[in-house]
């Protein structure tokens, strides 16, 4: 995968996992792949509740994602990790911007994604890490109908004051944010920081 496009189309198989912690009061000592687990049938009810209503109105769709889902992302982290040394070079006004259109651009890929989900079963592996070395994986397995090849999906999470955020995804061994990187910094080396930020923008639909 080394399209943007191609790895967006990956979180339709994943669109039930993401969101699965959000629905309710989450105490910062639960174990990341408890949370996981215990949300995803909450939150995919909500997708069947409302699915005609998320279908006709997307910016209806985009705010209950962007709701639920940014408070558990860092996505600070991501975006540092995303545009790596031109982080440092990047002015702050530069950085909050590309901040706000990457995790606008997250949430509209993964909401389109969640309207796609189609009954695939997951399996949750016990997660790898504590709360004392801040860091921990959280391994699933997307069992594919019909005796397709299953995909394992990893959460990278990060511990902080606030609980456990997610910095990082990767599909079947292939990182979000190392797949955005490469992407990112091609176009970034060929066309500027800026051109990247004013696509993204654009992309977004928040050009003026």
């Amino acid at each position: 995968m080394t399209s943007i496009r191609r790895y967006a189309a990956m979180w339709a198989l994943i669109g039930c996992l993401l969101p699965a912690w959000v629905l309710a009061a989450i105490a910062p000592s639960t174990p990341p792949n408890v949370i996981v687990q215990q949300k995803t049938d909450q939150i995919l009810h909500l997708i069947e509740k409302n699915r005609a209503v998320y279908d006709r109105n997307k910016a209806a769709l985009y705010a209950m994602v962007d709701k639920q889902i940014v408070p558990y992302f860092d996505f600070g982290r991501m975006s540092r990790w995303v545009l790596a040394r031109y982080w440092r070079t990047a002015t702050p006004a530069q950085r909050a911007e590309f901040t706000l259109q990457f995790r606008n651009l997250l949430v509209r890929t993964y909401a389109t994604a969640l309207l796609s989900y189609s009954g695939q079963r997951i399996s949750y592996l016990p997660y790898r890490g504590t709360a004392q070395s801040r860091h921990a994986v959280v391994d699933t397995l997307i069992l594919e109908n019909n005796g397709g090849a299953n995909i394992p999906i990893d959460y990278m999470f990060v511990h902080n004051e606030t609980g456990w955020k997610v910095y990082d995804v990767t599909i079947d061994g292939v990182s979000l944010v190392t797949n955005y990187r490469s992407v990112y910094g091609s176009r970034i080396r060929r066309d500027g920081l800026s051109a990247l930020i004013a696509d993204m923008k654009r992309a977004n639909g928040t050009s003026p």
